[in-house]
């Protein structure tokens, strides 16, 4: 659904970077409203596998080099830059190297799904107190795993306010998610928590924290005349369905999958896929030259 082409029709020259084509025509759509009155769109972004190429240890994840200039390029020239991550805000911006960056004065992070909040202008953030089934979950978690044999390969990822598993270093990744998803399942209930499933990854977190939410809420009040988001996994999903629920209002908006083969989900709603972090720069670069 999301296959684009790359188009030149306002560059018969082709000097400007290439700007793909989406291949809805509420894409198209979308991308036009964007490209008419950029200082009314809002780009909003995830931060993993979008911003930053997907690595085996999460710690050591960073933006893709291309990134921030890509980002600063752009921002002054549209309404709102948004990244919309399941990571802690501080940790997303210090992985992406977000602070103090000229051009990005304007930038919010929404981190832990939009349950914190992280502005430029200040460089503060902005947080409600953390859900205390978190920290109960959290102390479970090594003995849960050492009964059910999935110590060895996996990683527990300390997130403040929610607490995940990683699989991608265990011998049989998808093998040891299965083996997890059910017993974690049975953890977070038991503490008023939730598993959001992602790639190689099980993440236990309040109810009521989506990047849908986030998402809606900030673009609301922002009152804009166009939105895109970028992403590349299942938390994702529910973003997808707020710019779905905002054209379905009227809004014109575009969605961009960062192409992954372990995700089809996205790909298959998506308006455009682009070739992961480089693509995503890519696009971010090719806007910021049209506007």
């Amino acid at each position: 659904m999301g296959s684009s082409q790359d188009s030149h029709a306002n560059d018969p020259a082709g000097s400007l970077p290439a700007l793909p084509t989406p291949a809805t025509r509420a894409g198209r759509d979308g991308l036009a409203a964007i490209l008419e009155r950029p200082e009314r769109a809002v780009i909003a972004l995830d931060f993993d596998g979008t911003l930053a190429p997907i690595v085996p240890d999460p710690d050591q994840a960073r933006a893709h080099p291309d990134a921030v200039p890509a980002l600063a390029a752009l921002a002054p020239k549209v309404a709102a830059v948004v990244v919309v991550t399941g990571r802690p805000a501080d940790v997303a911006v210090r992985h992406g190297g977000f602070a103090g960056v000229p051009g990005l004065e304007h930038l919010v992070v929404l981190g832990h799904y939009g349950a914190e909040r992280w502005d430029a202008a200040t460089g503060a953030v902005t947080a409600p107190a953390p859900h205390p089934g978190v920290a109960a979950a959290r102390a479970e978690l090594p003995g849960l795993l050492e009964r059910i044999g999935a110590r060895s390969g996996t990683r527990v990822e300390e997130k403040g306010r929610s607490v995940a598993v990683h699989t991608r270093r265990a011998d049989d990744p998808q093998a040891a998610f299965d083996l997890l998803r059910d017993p974690l399942a049975d953890l977070a209930a038991r503490h008023g928590l939730i598993v959001e499933p992602g790639r190689m990854v099980l993440e236990l977190r309040p109810p009521g924290m989506d990047k849908g939410v986030a998402l809606l809420d900030h673009v609301r009040a922002l009152g804009p005349g166009a939105v895109l988001y970028a992403g590349d996994d299942l938390g994702d999903l529910p973003a997808y369905a707020a710019v779905e629920k905002l054209r379905s209002d009227g809004l014109p908006g575009l969605l961009v999958c960062s192409g992954s083969t372990e995700v089809t989900e996205l790909s298959e709603r998506a308006d455009l896929v682009v070739d992961g972090p480089a693509g995503v720069v890519e696009l971010l670069r090719a806007l910021a030259a049209r506007v």
